[in-house]
Formats: structure tokens, sequence, C-alpha cells
């Protein structure tokens, strides 16, 4: 590779008490090593923001600043990355990847399908019926939660989302939060359409939605994109992340961004994938980064309460979900259906925000603890691989007056 071709690399750094160096910034250090024009954002404050379409895609870099996740993103030539590689305040440097929206191709965006509703009036998707949501509202529809949408963006002006929308952010390059492809706008019916007499009604119809616009209006995106993003939410204050999104290999660098948000007292959601399975669900399927221990894997039912073919599995599966031909809001005022595993973790994502509504003062932990003891079992007794501890049961979580025992987050 000519010395004037760039990657995009993420570059972890040693925490500031380990490093030789440690009244220098980050970003100093790595500016005195390279030559290339980069210009790092901090991605914590681009509130309501996105990056100007006059800036290149290579020069945008990240910064994360987290005592236990000090990442930079930005793109290097090889030489570049060897200098880096050799400054002693560098942990690590990994080579960036892709991350997709994990829906089943081909798309349908109509309104009438076999076997749902039409939406000339309010309507109650069949997989909100399924999980339970309806019979939960009494005791809360999320109302002061805030849920994270980390996707193609939200179409914050569609009539059925608009009361819920808080705002955005993208951190793909030249894109606003608004959403050009329709999945993260379908996601978020899913997870808090309001209830206001036209259209569809979500599991959480009072939760907060905002745009954490990581995957570009092709579907696709970067994994440094979802490592900012991933940021953001932290400093943000946001409660639940869904990420309907996914890959078959990630960078260490996000799991250790993963782990931090976690710790800080978020609850993440992802999608299992749509790799298909075994009869057994073994061996493991399922992609990143709902592989992870802290990131809750949901996998797809149909409506009879059985696993979808495209649905991976595996024995980091948590959760299953409601995910073929799901009707939901896509953009322009408009409904249609989806399918996939992207489709099942929002399901699970406004579960999360109608049962934190209901336990204000429970933790992240808490809330993993009431789903997944409250799930209904669909497999063998206990946990399988294929549907994890069950499908998510929204009225029995909400609705619990005793905290159960702990259930792991991987089995």
């Amino acid at each position: 590779m000519p010395d004037s071709t760039r990657k995009s690399v993420i570059i972890t750094f040693k925490r500031k008490d380990k490093r030789p160096d440690k009244k220098k910034d980050k970003v100093d250090i790595t500016n005195s090593e390279i030559s290339s024009k980069v210009t790092f954002y901090a991605s914590e404050s681009l509130v309501g923001a996105y990056l100007p379409r006059s800036v290149a895609p290579e020069e945008v870099g990240y910064d994360i600043n987290h005592f236990e996740a000090p990442i930079l993103t930005a793109s290097l030539t090889d030489r570049e990355v060897t200098a880096l590689k050799g400054n002693p305040n560098v942990a690590s440097i990994e080579d960036d990847g892709p991350v997709y929206a994990m829906d089943v191709y081909p798309r349908v965006e109509s309104l009438l399908v076999e076997g749902q509703p039409t939406v000339l009036s309010e309507t109650i998707p069949v997989g909100i019926s399924q999980i339970n949501a309806p019979a939960s509202w009494d005791s809360s529809r999320g109302k002061g939660i805030r849920v994270a949408v980390l996707d193609t963006g939200i179409d914050g002006t569609h009539p059925d989302l608009s009361a819920n929308y808080k705002g955005g952010v993208s951190f793909v390059p030249g894109e606003t939060p608004a959403d050009g492809n329709s999945h993260g706008t379908h996601c978020s019916g899913t997870i808090a359409a309001a209830i206001n007499g036209i259209g569809v009604v979500g599991v959480a119809p009072a939760a907060s939605l905002y745009a954490v616009k990581v995957l570009s209006n092709s579907g696709s995106g970067q994994w440094s994109y979802l490592i900012a993003g991933i940021n953001w939410c932290i400093a943000n204050k946001m409660h639940v992340l869904s990420m309907s999104l996914g890959g078959p290999g990630a960078p260490v660098a996000l799991e250790t961004m993963v782990n931090t948000a976690f710790g800080s007292g978020l609850l993440l959601v992802a999608a299992a994938g749509n790799s298909g399975h075994t009869a057994t669900g073994l061996p493991s399927t399922v992609g990143f980064p709902g592989k992870y221990k802290n990131v809750i894997a949901v996998t797809a039912i149909d409506s009879a309460n059985v696993i979808a073919s495209f649905s991976s599995a595996g024995p980091e599966v948590e959760i299953c979900a409601p995910g073929v031909n799901v009707l939901s809001t896509i953009p322009g005022g408009a409904y249609g259906t989806k399918s996939g595993t992207s489709m099942a973790c929002p399901h699970v994502s406004g579960a999360a925000a109608v049962t934190w509504g209901s336990h204000r003062f429970a933790n992240n932990v808490t809330i993993w603890n009431l789903l997944g003891s409250t799930a209904t079992n669909l497999g063998p007794p206990g946990w399988d691989p294929l549907y994890g501890y069950g499908r998510v049961n929204v009225d029995l979580a909400a609705s619990a007056l005793v905290v159960p025992p702990a259930v792991p987050l991987k089995p």
C-alpha cells in the first residue's frame, strides 16, 4: 500500500496513569506522529449536530475520552500506523471494519401484508400484542426513559414519532440524523410509536427517542462510528441502547466501549444476526456486538412463536422477540413491514423502557434480571441457544413487585 493511501484505524491508548507521557493529551500524541490531515471531534459534544459536508470522511477522527476507554479513530497511512505502534503511550491499533443493518432483504414496505392489520386507523401491531405490551401500559408506558436508536437515523417528523422524538446526532460524515434509509425509523416505531389515534403503537408509547446515526443512508457504517455513538450515549445519559446492527467480527476496542457503557449504567440490546442457525442453535452464528457478555442478544421469532429461519442463534442469546413481517413506521409518514433480528431487537428495547419506567430506582442489571426472569419459555425448560430465556413478556416484567434473582447476561 503506498504511503499516501489511508485506512481507518482504531487507536486504543494506555490509561493515563499508565502512560509515560501522563500530561500529554492523546490527540497531541497522535498528531506528533502523523502528517495526514485529521480533525478530531469529541464525540460526546456533538449534541444535536452532524459533521459538515465540507469535511472529507478521511479527515474525520473521533475522540473517545474515558479513563477506561481512551480511544481515537482516524484514517492513517501505513507509515503513520507503524509510528504510532512504536509509541509507548499506545496500547493497540486495530483496523476499522464494516457494520450493517440487520434486516432481511428483499424489503417489503407496503401497508397490506397477509397476517398483518392495516393502518387506516390506530393499530396495535401483532408483535406488540404478542409480547403483552398493551397489558403493561397501566404500569408504565416508558415515559422519562431515554432510548438511543443506534441506526440509520430517525424521521423525527413522522406523525407517530414526533411526540417522542427528542433529537439526534450523526457520526456518519456528511449525513444528518435524519433517516434516508427507513431502517432506523422502522425500529423506532416498534420502540415508541405514540398512542395518538393514527398509525401504529410501539411497545413503550411514551418513551423518549434519540437518533444516534452510526449507519449511513445505504444501511452500512463502521465500527468507529458505533464506538463514537456509544460514547455519546454515555455522556448524554441514555438508559437503553437499541442496536439493530452487527457484523461477523469487531475490534477489541468496541468491547471496551461496550463494557464502559454497561459499567456506566446503560442497558445495551442488540440483534443476534441473520446468519441462520442449526436445529440445536450450535455452533454459534451470533454476530457482534450481540456476542459480547454485556449486551443482550435477541433472536427473532414469528407469530407462531417459532424461531425464524434467518435468525442467528448460539450460546450468547438471551431472549427472543417478534421479527417476521413486523409492521411499523417508515419515513414520510408511511408504514410498512420488515423482517429480521433488527425488528426483534426494538421489541426488547421497548420492553426495557416500559420495565424501567415502572421500576424508577432500578439499575440496568435489575432491568435485565426482570426481563430475563419473566420471559415466556418457548424451548426446553430454562435457557436454550435458540430462544434464550424465552419470549420477552413486557407485562410480567413491568408489573413485578419483587426483584427476581440475578439472571446472567450470558448463561
